[in-house]
């Protein structure tokens, strides 16, 4: 829960920035373009950077006769200097780097640079959360989360509110620290500022265990992992291609103030981004602890299949609540980007086709962990990279197609190609050719609560009664009424009462 609600609150709290750069950055002047994009490539280049590393670095820890600690030192090393090697590739090639991804890096290297430093100290942390993770210290990890969150608000704040209207008054006093002409670069550099921040926090762990590098455990890590990097990748393409290829299929002015609305936009649907995120960061370390401790197969594959449906419910009820305060949340970013408000439940159920795919992945990841012979589960983890690669081109090909006609309409569209070949491909796999790794999923129960969750969606997105409140009213109904059938057919007062100070109010 705390891993959850760290990552939930964190987010939601991060949330505060979109109104505040939708409110100083107008859709027509590209500029939430140009982040937007900037920040879809860091989500790329993270995953590159840490290549699967903080999956392996689970199954490694957890793993029979392997030393934890010698684990985390030689993954903590390795990611260290690629990072440390890719900024230095970034600073000597920026020159043929800012030309290719566009005029505004041309005329602002630094841009590029900046971010470069970030995505690797990013890197190398993720390492560093996921031993928090390892070593069951929620509080720690929650704390750093948050801390960068308040922080990289708190100077947002100052440079995009305060400081803009102290200096109107007294330039000279105010402009040793601020000037209006860095504009957008501001939201790169405070990003930099908190990152750095944070690596400082993080002295006790960066000590916590001899640094000793094991090239012997270094080299059945990558075999491991390098399935992983692909998964992982084609996972963040599918994610932030469209943004990376937007400008490229609807170039200029035009396409960077459309892939900023875009951008504005898919901010109020990545609740669901958030709720799959939250899953699996506390998801993943307990089902490969669950899998080191548990030899029962019949109970483990129990255990998924009932994460299975559980996850489904409640994303839906998510998608339900989202679209049942649209017309309310909508004021999170500033109104000339509503245009784009369309795109929200589409790419809302891309997210859940996400959410879907990561829970069908344990039957090839978790193959193969307490036994000696690796080559098993490295063979298996290859499926994920080709469900991923399928998923990747079919989002590449809908973009291609269609951008330039569609403009963002085609990438929200082409999200739902890509996780929805992933998905079904990944299922139809494990359970027809390794149908011993593959849970018994309780297809009936989640079509059913998908259908009914499908059809009070489309009434409520055809509602129009010419008023934001009544409109959300009639909406939550649609809301309750969904929670109603769940509570009905799942029984949960008993699940409820056995929740703390709530408990008492249900029967068992």
């Amino acid at each position: 829960m705390i891993y959850g609600l760290s990552s939930i609150v964190g987010r939601f709290l991060n949330y505060l920035l979109v109104p505040l750069y939708t409110a100083k950055m107008s859709a027509v002047s590209g500029d939430y373009g140009i982040v937007t994009n900037a920040y879809a490539y860091t989500a790329l280049l993270l995953a590159l950077l840490t290549y699967g590393m903080e999956t392996t670095f689970f199954y490694y820890a957890n793993k029979k006769g392997e030393n934890p600690d010698r684990v985390y030192s030689t993954t903590l090393i390795t990611v260290g200097f690629t990072s440390l090697v890719f900024v230095l590739l970034v600073v000597g090639c920026i020159g043929w780097i800012a030309p290719w991804m566009g005029m505004a890096y041309v005329q602002h290297p630094s841009y590029i640079i900046t971010m470069a430093i970030v995505v690797a100290l990013d890197a190398f942390q993720a390492i560093i959360f996921a031993y928090l993770r390892y070593k069951k210290q929620p509080i720690k990890f929650a704390t750093l989360k948050l801390l960068f969150i308040f922080l990289n608000i708190g100077l947002n704040l100052l440079y995009f509110v305060a400081l803009p209207e102290l200096y109107k008054q007294w330039p000279d006093a105010v402009g040793t620290i601020y000037s209006p002409t860095v504009g957008v670069g501001y939201v790169f550099y405070l990003n930099l500022v908190c990152t750095s921040i944070i690596m400082v926090c993080m002295f006790k762990e960066l000590t916590a265990v001899p640094w000793r590098w094991d090239w012997s455990l270094l080299r059945r890590m990558l075999a491991y992992s390098w399935p992983i990097l692909i998964l992982s990748v084609m996972g963040i393409i599918n994610q932030s291609a469209s943004q990376i290829v937007f400008p490229k299929f609807y170039p200029g002015a035009d396409g960077a103030s459309q892939l900023g609305i875009y951008g504005a936009a898919i901010k109020i649907a990545m609740i669901m981004a958030l709720i799959t995120q939250a899953f699996r960061y506390a998801y993943e370390p307990f089902v490969f602890g669950a899998d080191r401790g548990t030899k029962d197969m019949a109970k483990k594959k129990v255990m998924q299949a009932d994460a299975m449906k559980y996850f489904l419910i409640f994303t839906l009820m998510a998608y339900l609540a989202v679209l049942a305060g649209i017309d309310v949340i909508k004021y999170i970013i500033a109104p000339d980007y509503w245009v784009g408000l369309r795109v929200v439940p589409i790419v809302m159920a891309a997210e859940i086709m996400m959410g879907i795919y990561f829970n069908l992945s344990f039957w090839y990841k978790l193959e193969g962990i307490d036994e000696e012979g690796e080559k098993s589960a490295v063979r298996l983890t290859l499926w994920g990279a080709v469900f991923s690669g399928i998923g990747c081109a079919m989002l590449l090909l809908v973009n291609w197609l269609f951008i330039p006609q569609y403009s963002y309409m085609a990438c929200a569209w082409a999200g739902v190609a890509a996780y929805g070949s992933a998905m079904v491909l990944s299922y139809v796999v494990g359970r027809f050719w390794y149908p011993e790794l593959m849970p018994q999923f309780p297809l009936r129960d989640m079509a059913l609560y998908t259908i009914i969750a499908a059809v009070l969606s489309a009434i409520s997105m055809m509602i129009d009664l010419g008023n934001n409140w009544a409109n959300t009213a009639v909406r939550t109904v649609m809301l309750l009424l969904f929670c109603g059938v769940v509570y009905k057919r799942e029984h949960m007062e008993h699940m409820l009462a056995g929740v703390p100070v709530i408990g008492r109010y249900f029967k068992r």
